[in-house]
């Protein structure tokens, strides 16, 4: 088979190699620069008490710091109606356990937090073979807070602010979009259903027993989480996609 990619000489490859690499350290220098200036926003006291089910049982969230400072929270896409996690934060949520040793050992706690009962998250994670911590935020405020939930009467009036835009995230029932349905289905929900919940991740910091809210992320601004994506970045053809090709780790076909 013919290659239909340009081609060249070991010399040709360096010195566009050598252009390329002065873009990469650009973007490098620049990506510095933006994690300065995500930890100099200001901080914002969390002052609601709320509450959590995990392994240690009904917690406040300075209890998910876990006697660190730091506290990296997932906001994992599992409604209390689905029956599985969403497909693309499982595959986000794949990279976790090992990170989260490393991140314990430099003050920062990572964790998990979703809506589906607890005994659901503890049933899904068995199935990933996951061991990371995950608490349900069931019948509580923080997720709406956060603004990764929205309730019926949002969805209906498009009263929805995600990604830090108000609106414009309302979805109508007779124009699902396909990949919304085929993941609602693999979560055993329905689109509306499934799109109550959004994936996003926000930050706090424990300091003289207060908490706050240092950072939050949604959308596209989870790219970098995505391990996966940072490996097909720097493979041949790139992510090379036509659709949601990935699944759940135990659902590919053996290879």
């Amino acid at each position: 088979m013919t290659t239909t990619h340009m081609t060249g000489s070991r010399e040709a490859w360096l010195a566009a190699r050598l252009e390329l690499l002065e873009a990469e350290k650009e973007l490098t220098r620049r990506s510095d620069e933006l994690a300065r200036q995500r930890q100099a926003l200001p901080w914002v006291r969390v002052d609601k008490a709320y509450r959590f089910e995990t392994d240690e049982g009904n917690v406040s969230l300075a209890d998910l710091f876990r006697g660190r400072s730091q506290l990296l929270i997932y906001h994992f896409m599992f409604g209390p109606d689905y029956v599985a996690g969403c497909p693309s934060c499982s595959n986000i949520a794949d990279g976790f356990d090992g990170f989260v040793v490393h991140l314990a050992h430099h003050d920062v706690t990572l964790s998990a937090v979703s809506r589906a009962p607890f005994a659901k998250l503890q049933a899904y994670r068995q199935r990933m073979g996951w061991t990371f911590p995950w608490a349900s935020s069931i019948g509580g405020e923080f997720n709406f807070d956060f603004n990764v939930s929205f309730t019926e009467e949002q969805q209906r009036g498009a009263a929805i602010e995600y990604n830090y835009r108000r609106g414009g995230h309302a979805m109508d029932a007779t124009k699902v979009p396909e990949a919304v349905a085929r993941f609602a289905a693999e979560c055993g929900t329905d689109a509306l259903t499934f799109s109550r919940d959004r994936p996003g991740m926000s930050a706090f910091v424990l300091e003289d027993g207060v908490v706050h809210h240092t950072y939050s992320t949604y959308a596209r601004g989870l790219d970098g989480l995505w391990g996966m994506y940072q490996w097909l970045d720097r493979a041949p053809r790139g992510r090379n996609e036509t659709g949601l090709w990935w699944r759940r780790h135990d659902q590919y076909d053996k290879r």
